[in-house]
């Protein structure tokens, strides 16, 4: 069960490219394998085909599975494509009808057209208000580690990219469940540099208390550990980060984890350089409209974790 296993990073194993694929080793309850289904799997929202009725505080929404999927998806990566996500009929979400229409009418999200290399999309994000839902109706019983949820855009200048995540998931995810494994969740980069300022700001506390006793080399040494805790590359003095963490779980209980990169055409020199050696797993984007996964390297510059406060 779940809960025999210790949650925390560390200890979750990263994924073996090596390894071939294997049955599932069904016990217990059937569940659903499909990647789409992992984010609203731990909600107590409605699961039918038809709307029921949701109170959430002093508001009465009518929603069904594919909305309460694709609220739970979105939130999860912050901002997701509306043709990447599906409607009630198992389609593309279009904003202008069906349940993408439903949801941004009630509040729950906001849509925004979007170029994509040489296509129009509509980008999909939650409102607080719908971040609010899926947070109030969490399966609190739950002893693992949650599935974060997101609303609004936080770096508008990396909207293009971020919007690339999901599908990179998807690809990866299918992978995985191939394999017999099953998703549990994913950790974005932003909540993997949150913890590591908080850590920044505890150390640099400590380093003040000490008087500055602590040399630098000191520093980097503690910056390394967690680094490692954390299951992180600490490259030349600075700890890379993934854009997504998968988590998920193998047929005989284990936990582990993969991590996976967006690499854009942007993506020259010395940043290109460092990508090349974290042992991430990349996708490639070209032009922002499609992309192929692949073994490749890339960490972020630790620096930009500064932009990223609780």
């Amino acid at each position: 069960m779940w809960r025999e296993f210790d949650p925390r990073p560390h200890e979750l194993e990263r994924e073996d490219p090596s390894r071939g694929s294997r049955g599932t080793g069904d016990s217990g309850p059937a569940v659903s394998t499909d990647a789409r289904d992992v984010f609203s799997r731990d909600l107590n929202l409605p699961r039918s085909s038809s709307r029921r009725p949701v109170r959430d505080r002093d508001q009465v929404y009518e929603l069904r599975e594919s909305e309460v999927r694709i609220l739970a998806t979105t939130g999860a990566f912050r901002v997701v494509p509306a043709s990447e996500l599906r409607d009630h009929h198992g389609r593309p979400a279009d904003p202008r009808e069906g349940d993408l229409r439903h949801l941004r009418e009630l509040g729950l999200v906001h849509t925004t057209p979007h170029l994509r290399g040489d296509r129009r999309t509509t980008l999909v994000t939650l409102t607080e208000r719908g971040r609010d839902l899926l947070e109030s109706h969490r399966d609190r019983d739950r002893e693992e580690p949650q599935q974060a949820f997101y609303a609004g855009i936080v770096k508008p200048r990396e909207l293009a990219h971020d919007a690339e995540l999901y599908r990179a998931y998807l690809d990866a995810g299918e992978r995985l469940r191939q394999r017999g494994e099953e998703v549990r969740r994913v950790v974005l980069d932003y909540e993997l540099k949150r913890d590591y300022q908080r850590f920044l700001r505890d150390l640099n506390r400590e380093r003040r208390r000490d008087q500055g006793d602590r040399d630098e080399l000191d520093r980097e040494r503690e910056i390394a550990e967690w680094a490692r805790h954390h299951d992180l590359p600490f490259i030349d003095g600075h700890v890379h980060f993934p854009d997504v963490r998968i988590e998920y779980e193998r047929p005989d209980g284990r936990r582990a984890f993969e991590d996976l990169e967006v690499v854009t055409p942007h993506y020259r020199g010395a940043f290109a350089a460092a990508k090349a050696r974290t042992g991430f797993r990349t996708y490639r984007s070209v032009s922002g409209i499609g992309g192929r996964a692949g073994r490749g390297r890339r960490g972020l510059d630790p620096r930009l974790a500064e932009e990223f406060l609780p």
